[in-house]
């Protein structure tokens, strides 16, 4: 189901940018991409369209030819290859980076070095140790650097977040979340296979990790994982196709156990049937209500709220595409995870508080959280690119 989200976004994003294109001012900020990744599109490219403060005015790929083509699609004024030309140029603010993910470290402190914000796509880097050193150079550097996992800027993750720590139906007992992507969708030679580039199910879907920790908090990362069981790649032993696993939070002195699942290869129903119903979903356990969440990663598209009240046993269906307790009246009913991420990410650069904001300590304990869960698996943690090479 996620192939099928990401492609349903891709369509989205180009015909709302096409009809919402704005006006560009002045002092907009100027922005580069690092990779010509087919994320780019919806990431970034399209939802700059609707935004009059940024500009989308360069494109790096390791090599020229690569960008220029995506460059001439897309209508990026400045193509360059290799990457160091780019971050290399002064005209440019601030990058996004959607490199393969053992290259995430490596890069964003060269753009670091630079000068340049950063927008880095999830995960954040290949391990823990890596995520340390990056967040303490940008806060050397003083410049702004976060995680893009454009879902927790959404309205409906904050509402669902709202709901939660209102108390009204107590404490938290158990989550459990799951994402998945039926077999053969994700072709083999994708770079999301390969372990010398910091790839896996649970480093693509590591939103199951990111769901968990978000709804559970405020926590840092588990006490413990008590069980962790990888499904490796036929291809790659060292890669997990994918990845269950059971964390244990200590929240304001009690233990919640929460469960996570992520498949990149989820065997079809009886064969033949792909399971394009499995939008990335979690289910929150509180004393009083369960509160089920589906598509929490691209709400956007489509998602619903359950909350089924255990006191009077009475289900309710909320959903929420524009507003909520943090954008209050801003935002638009066709704005996407990723457009509200990049109007958070352009206030921060311009020095302003975003409504919504993924602190680096947050970073660091995702990272060390998924670090956990492969030392559990027996795997062992994902290494940076460059220390394989």
């Amino acid at each position: 189901m996620a192939m099928v989200l990401q492609m349903t976004t891709f369509l989205q994003q180009y015909l709302y940018a096409q009809a919402h294109e704005a006006p560009k001012s002045s002092d907009a900020i100027r922005l580069g991409i690092l990779s010509t990744a087919n994320i780019n599109s919806a990431a970034i490219i399209n939802p700059a369209k609707s935004h009059g403060g940024v500009i989308v005015s360069a494109i790096a790929s390791r090599d020229l030819k690569p960008a220029q083509e995506t460059a001439k699609k897309y209508g990026i004024p400045k193509a360059y290859g290799p990457y160091e030309e780019l971050l290399n140029e002064p005209g440019i603010d601030a990058v996004y980076i959607s490199l393969p993910n053992g290259m995430h470290g490596e890069w964003t402190k060269k753009a670091l070095n630079a000068g340049k914000h950063v927008l880095l796509e999830k995960p954040f880097t290949a391990n823990a140790e890596e995520a340390r050193e990056i967040v303490k150079l940008a806060v050397e550097k003083n410049l702004v650097l976060v995680e893009a996992f454009h879902w927790q800027f959404h309205p409906a993750a904050h509402a669902v977040k709202a709901i939660i720590d209102s108390g009204k139906y107590g404490q938290v007992l158990r989550t459990s979340a799951r994402m998945t992507s039926p077999a053969g969708s994700i072709p083999r030679s994708d770079i999301r296979w390969e372990y010398n580039l910091a790839g896996g199910s649970l480093m693509d879907m590591t939103y199951v990790v990111s769901s968990t920790r978000y709804f559970v908090g405020p926590v840092t990362t588990p006490r413990e994982v008590a069980h962790a069981k990888a499904r490796p790649s036929p291809h790659d032993p060292k890669v997990d196709d994918a990845m269950e696993a059971t964390l244990r939070f200590d929240v304001e002195g009690r233990m919640v156990e929460s469960k996570i699942y992520s498949d990149m290869w989820r065997a079809n129903v009886f064969g033949l049937i792909p399971r394009i119903w499995e939008a990335p979903s979690i289910e929150i356990e509180l004393e009083h209500a369960t509160i089920y969440f589906y598509n929490f990663m691209m709400p956007h598209i489509y998602h619903y709220v359950t909350i089924y009240d255990k006191r009077t046993r009475k289900t309710t269906t909320e959903k929420h595409y524009s507003g909520g307790p943090k954008w209050g009246t801003r935002g638009e009913a066709w704005w996407s995870t990723y457009r509200y991420q990049l109007e958070a990410f352009a206030e921060a650069v311009r020095g302003q508080q975003p409504p919504h904001w993924i602190e680096l300590g947050d970073s660091i304990a995702q990272m060390e959280t998924i670090d956990m869960v492969y030392e559990k698996s027996g795997l062992g943690k994902r290494q940076p690119t460059q220390r394989m090479v």
